[in-house]
C-alpha cells in the first residue's frame, strides 16, 4: 500500500488539537520514567525457531513531534507507551513495561518473587524474567497471580514457571473465581472470529511508522510467541479475602463483569500499593471491544472503582496496573481513581439519560460530550476505547441492535444493498465521482460510506478501491484511538494488497486442553452446518479415558444435544473412547486418527457427523464481499 499525504483538513485538525489540548501536562513522562532500573537491549525476542515475537525496537520513529500523518495526542501516547524497561514501583515491586501489550509485575518475598500477569507469551515473560533477574538478582518464583481471564495476563505463565512446579506444590496460581472457565471460552467459541477480526484492531499486519501502525493505546500489540495456561491452584471467591504468600500479606477485591468477565484488584499492606488490574489504566477503556467481546457493564465498573476508593485509597501510597505506569502520591491517586470511576459513570448513565429520550446508540455517540475536567484529564483519553463506539455498547447492553425504526428492522446485507444504492445514484462510476467530491471536501466519513457500496457492488473496480485505500488512510491519520487507526489501516491494507488472514492464534494447545467436556461438545456445537444437518438422526457415545465419564450425543434438526450418561452399549451407533478430552476437537477438521481416538461401532455414522461440520476461516472477507 502506498502512504498518502494528509489531507489539509487533518492538518488542520491537528493544529487546532495541539492548541486545544494541555500538551504542558508531561507528568505521565515524568511517572513513565520514575524507577527505571534497566532496558532490554536489543528489545527484539525471538522464539526458539528464531522467529521475532516482539521487537519494541521497531517503534523507535516514536520520537520528537507528532507527524501530520498521527494525532498529536495518539503520538504522544504512543510515545510513553513504547518505554520499556525494568522499574522500580516502590522498593519490593518492580514491573517489566515495554515488552509486550501488558505489563508484568514482580513482587519480592521472603525468599523469591510474586508474578502478576505474565504477559502474552512464554518468551516474552522469560525476557522479562531475566531483564528482572539481571538487576534484581536470581529469586525462584513461589507464586503467579492472574489479574482477570483476558490472555495477556496469562498466555506467558510458561516463561515464569512450569507446570511440573506447579503440580508439585512449589508455585502457587491465583486468579478471581471463573478465571478458566472465561479463558478458554473466550478464545474457543467466537475465537477465529475474534482473531481475525483482532488483526485489524491491533494492527499487527500493518508496517509501523507514521503511516502506519503506532500502537493501540492500550500498549503496542501483542506478542506473537507461545500461548499458554496453567489452571489456577486457589481461586479468589470473596472481596475482603486475604492470603499471605511467602511473607507477603494481600487483600483482595473481587471486580467480576468489569474490563473482563472475571477480574479482581488487590492491595499489598507492607507495600501500601494497590494493583488496579485492567480497570484503571491511563486511558478509556472499552465497553465493548472491536475485536468483539460481550459488552461490559460500566455501571458496576464505576461501582468497584468507588469501592476500591472506599477501601484503598486513604493506605495507599501508589496505585499500578496491568497496562501503563503507576500513579504515586495518596491526593494524585484520589483524582486519577475518581476520574476514571466518573469516567464509565458518566458514560452509562448519560447514554441511558438519552436513550430513554427516544435517541438511538448512534445519535447519542454523535453528539455525547465529556465533562470538561474528564476532557482536560490524558488518562480519559480515547486511546483504546472511544466515546463512539462506547456508547453505542451501552445501548446494545440495554436495548440490543435494534433501534426501534420498523425500516431498520429487516434491512438488506452489504452485498444487497450495495448495488441498490449505486444504482440509484447512477451507476459505480457516478459513485465514485460523488465520492471523490466528499474526499476532496475532507468529508472522508461520507466518502467511505459511499465507496463501501461501490466496493459491495464491483469489487474490482479500481478506481472505487484506490479512492477507498486514500479514504481510509486519511480516516486513519486523524483518529485519537489506536485501534481505529488500525482498523482503517488494515482495511486499506486489505483493499490494496489483499487478504492478511489471523496473524495470532486463536487458542493455543494448553488452554484446548483446558476445556471441560460440556466445552468440547458446545465447540462441536458450533461447528455443526445446520442446513446440511436437517435431516440427520444420529446418536453416538464419548467416552473420555482420562475422566472415566461417558456423554451420550444426539444430533437431529441440525442441533448437537449432549447428555452425561453412564456408559452401556445402548442406543449408540458409534462410541468414542478418548484419552484427552481436547482430541475430540480433531473430529471438526475431519481427522479420525488423531492419537489418543478410538473408534467402535458405526464408523459411517460418524463419518456422515464429521461430513457436516464446518471448519472456521480465519481469513474471512472484512472489507471486500
Amino acid at each position: 500500500m502506498k502512504p498518502q499525504a494528509p489531507a489539509p483538513s487533518i492538518e488542520a485538525a491537528h493544529r487546532e488539537h495541539l492548541g486545544t489540548l494541555p500538551f504542558e501536562d508531561t507528568r505521565d513522562f515524568e511517572d513513565a520514567d520514575r524507577g527505571f532500573l534497566g532496558a532490554l537491549e536489543p528489545c527484539v525476542v525471538r522464539a526458539a525457531d528464531g522467529r521475532v515475537v516482539w521487537d519494541n525496537d521497531s517503534y523507535g520513529f516514536l520520537a520528537g513531534e507528532a507527524p501530520p500523518t498521527v494525532h498529536p495526542s495518539l503520538w504522544r501516547q504512543s510515545r510513553l507507551c513504547a518505554k520499556q524497561g525494568l522499574y522500580e514501583v516502590v522498593e519490593g515491586i518492580y514491573q517489566v513495561r515495554g515488552l509486550d501489550l501488558s505489563n508484568i509485575t514482580f513482587v519480592e518475598s521472603d525468599t523469591g518473587i510474586i508474578v502478576i500477569d505474565p504477559l502474552v507469551c512464554t518468551e516474552t515473560a522469560a525476557a522479562a524474567l531475566a531483564l528482572y533477574r539481571a538487576h534484581r538478582g536470581d529469586r525462584r518464583v513461589i507464586a503467579v497471580i492472574y489479574t482477570h481471564s483476558h490472555v495477556d495476563h496469562f498466555g506467558g505463565v510458561l516463561g515464569v514457571t512450569t507446570q511440573a512446579e506447579v503440580d508439585a506444590g512449589r508455585v502457587a496460581v491465583l486468579a478471581p473465581a471463573g478465571f478458566t472457565e472465561h479463558a478458554v471460552q473466550e478464545n474457543i467459541y467466537a475465537g477465529t472470529a475474534m482473531a481475525r477480526r483482532a488483526g485489524y484492531m491491533y494492527g499487527a499486519a500493518l508496517d509501523r511508522g507514521p503511516h502506519g501502525q503506532v500502537g493501540c493505546g492500550l500498549g503496542q500489540t501483542p506478542s506473537t510467541g507461545e500461548v499458554a495456561l496453567i489452571v489456577p491452584t486457589l481461586d479468589i471467591t470473596t472481596t475482603g479475602e486475604t492470603h499471605s504468600i511467602d511473607g507477603v500479606d494481600i487483600e483482595f477485591q473481587m471486580a467480576p463483569g468489569t474490563e473482563a468477565p472475571a477480574e479482581m484488584h488487590f492491595y499489598f499492606p507492607q507495600f501500601r500499593a494497590l494493583c488496579m488490574a485492567e480497570n484503571a489504566t491511563h486511558n478509556l477503556h472499552n465497553l465493548l471491544t472491536l475485536r468483539g467481546a460481550l459488552v461490559r457493564d460500566p455501571h458496576g465498573w464505576a461501582g468497584y472503582l468507588t469501592e476500591a476508593l472506599d477501601s484503598f485509597a486513604g493506605r495507599t501510597d501508589v496505585v499500578f496496573a496491568s497496562h501503563h505506569w503507576p500513579t504515586w502520591g495518596r491526593d494524585r491517586i484520589v483524582e486519577y481513581l475518581s476520574l476514571q470511576r466518573d469516567l464509565y459513570a458518566y458514560l452509562h448513565d448519560q447514554t441511558l439519560r438519552q436513550l430513554n429520550q427516544g435517541y438511538t446508540g448512534i445519535e447519542i455517540a454523535e453528539h455525547f460530550e465529556m465533562p470538561p475536567a474528564l476532557h482536560r484529564a490524558w488518562h480519559t483519553h480515547g486511546y483504546y476505547g472511544s466515546v463512539s463506539h462506547n456508547v453505542k455498547a451501552v445501548y446494545q447492553r440495554y436495548m440490543g441492535w435494534f433501534d426501534g425504526n420498523p425500516a431498520r428492522l429487516w434491512a438488506h446485507p452489504p452485498e444487497a444493498i450495495g448495488p441498490r444504492y449505486v444504482a440509484a445514484m447512477g451507476g459505480v462510476d457516478r459513485v465514485v465521482e460523488i465520492a471523490q467530491q466528499a474526499f476532496d471536501d475532507g468529508d472522508f466519513r461520507w466518502a467511505a460510506t459511499l465507496l463501501d457500496h461501490a466496493v459491495f457492488t464491483d469489487a474490482e473496480h479500481r478506481g472505487a478501491r484506490a479512492l477507498y485505500v486514500a479514504t481510509l488512510q486519511q480516516l486513519a491519520y486523524g483518529s485519537e484511538n489506536g485501534p481505529w487507526r488500525n482498523f482503517f489501516l488494515a482495511g486499506a491494507t486489505e483493499l490494496s494488497d489483499g487478504n492478511f488472514g489471523t496473524p495470532t492464534q486463536a487458542a493455543s494447545p494448553t488452554m484446548l486442553a483446558q476445556l471441560t467436556p460440556e466445552q468440547v461438545f458446545d465447540a462441536l456445537a458450533i461447528s455443526v452446518n445446520g442446513p446440511r444437518a436437517w435431516d440427520l438422526d444420529l446418536t453416538f457415545d464419548v467416552t473420555f479415558g482420562d475422566l472415566g465419564v461417558n456423554y451420550r450425543l444426539a444430533l437431529r434438526n441440525g442441533v448437537l444435544v449432549h447428555r452425561k450418561v453412564p456408559a452401556e452399549p445402548a442406543t449408540a451407533t458409534a462410541t468414542l473412547t478418548v484419552a484427552a478430552k481436547a482430541r475430540l476437537l480433531a473430529l471438526a477438521g475431519g481427522d479420525l486418527s488423531s492419537p489418543g481416538l478410538g473408534i467402535d461401532g458405526d464408523t459411517q455414522a460418524l463419518q456422515r457427523f464429521i461430513e457436516v461440520l464446518d471448519r472456521p476461516d480465519p481469513a474471512f472477507n472484512i472489507v471486500t464481499p
